[in-house]
């Protein structure tokens, strides 16, 4: 069942009340926490390359306050092993049974910080949870219900102690932004507060962990036309073909596109996607997941460039046909 004009509304209203929460911890980067928050409603992860010192971790914290969730913070470093992350399983000699210990990575929205520093086998054990909202251990299946949200940072991969992530673990990610430095009055604003060392801790809860459950098997029902689903397919094979590119929008690029896509026109009180929805979506769904040829990257090319010049290369369908 589609959502309706009634619910877009509603979904419209209370996407907003999330956003100017989370906005009082995390002062003038509302565009950055919309996109986060839809991530969450759209059930995929968010991957930060930023500098330190920028809020990362208050945005965890006030979006977890926000929901009524719970937060946790996992340092990664290159002693960390895959049960420091999803937990392990002890033995209780009172009970003469095997007890799972659940790890860090069972909360509502976790922070995993300079991902990049921790070896590649430990980066691989956040992938099934991350695809699945759900870990494995001997044998056992533990759910991490519902919020699941990983905020997952990087350093530069040009820094010392960095392991590339490979393309398959980019590829869960839903999307890639940046929160960045406040500009001068926010800053100002920031520091007259400065006395306040958790500022999320007297944030007040907007909705329930289920209530946001609801939100995003709501957002989930609103219509997306053929026409759409054809513009997102076709920017898709053309990242695949630009001469710039090894490897473009996978077919999984492109649904996590119709998944936050949806959210996104909710959110904006509409009941159906626009192209305009694709256009805005483009560059945070989509950067992180193209390789570039060595040589085109040498002489200059961005994965931003590329999706723009993908953008303008292709005419977006006509708006009554992507309604």
């Amino acid at each position: 069942m589609s959502m309706t004009p009634e619910q877009a509304a509603w979904f419209q209203g209370t996407f907003q009340r999330l956003v100017s929460n989370v906005d009082k911890a995390v002062q003038g980067k509302r565009e950055v926490v919309g996109l986060v928050i839809a991530s969450m409603l759209a059930e995929g992860h968010v991957l930060l390359e930023d500098a330190p010192g920028t809020g990362k971790t208050s945005l965890a914290k006030a979006l977890a306050a926000t929901v009524q969730g719970t937060s946790a913070r996992i340092q990664f470093t290159p002693d960390l092993l895959p049960s420091d992350v999803t937990g392990v399983t002890i033995y209780d000699q009172q009970s003469h049974r095997f007890e799972f210990h659940k790890g860090p990575i069972f909360a509502s929205i976790v922070l995993a910080d300079e991902i990049n520093r921790a070896s590649p086998k430990t980066q691989s054990a956040l992938l099934e949870v991350m695809e699945e909202s759900r870990v494995t251990v001997d044998g056992v299946t533990h759910e991490t219900g519902r919020p699941f949200l990983v905020i997952a940072t990087q350093n530069p991969i040009e820094q010392a102690g960095t392991y590339k992530l490979p393309e398959a673990q980019l590829d869960r990610f839903l999307i890639k932004t940046s929160i960045g430095y406040p500009d001068l009055e926010v800053t100002e604003s920031i520091l007259a507060g400065a006395s306040d060392r958790n500022p999320s801790a007297g944030l007040p809860a907007i909705i329930t962990t289920g209530a946001v459950a609801d939100m995003a098997d709501l957002g989930a029902s609103v219509h997306v036309a053929p026409a759409v689903l054809r513009y997102v397919a076709e920017l898709a094979q053309a990242t695949r073909h630009d001469p710039a590119t090894r490897l473009g929008v996978s077919v999984r690029g492109a649904i996590a596109m119709i998944r936050i896509a949806k959210v996104w026109a909710a959110a904006h009180g509409r009941h159906f996607v626009l192209p305009d929805d694709v256009k805005t979506l483009a560059r945070p769904v989509w950067q992180h997941r193209l390789l570039l040829d060595a040589e085109a990257e040498f002489a200059g090319t961005t994965s931003l460039s590329v999706i723009d010049r993908v953008l303008d290369g292709i005419a977006a369908p006509q708006a009554r046909s992507a309604a």
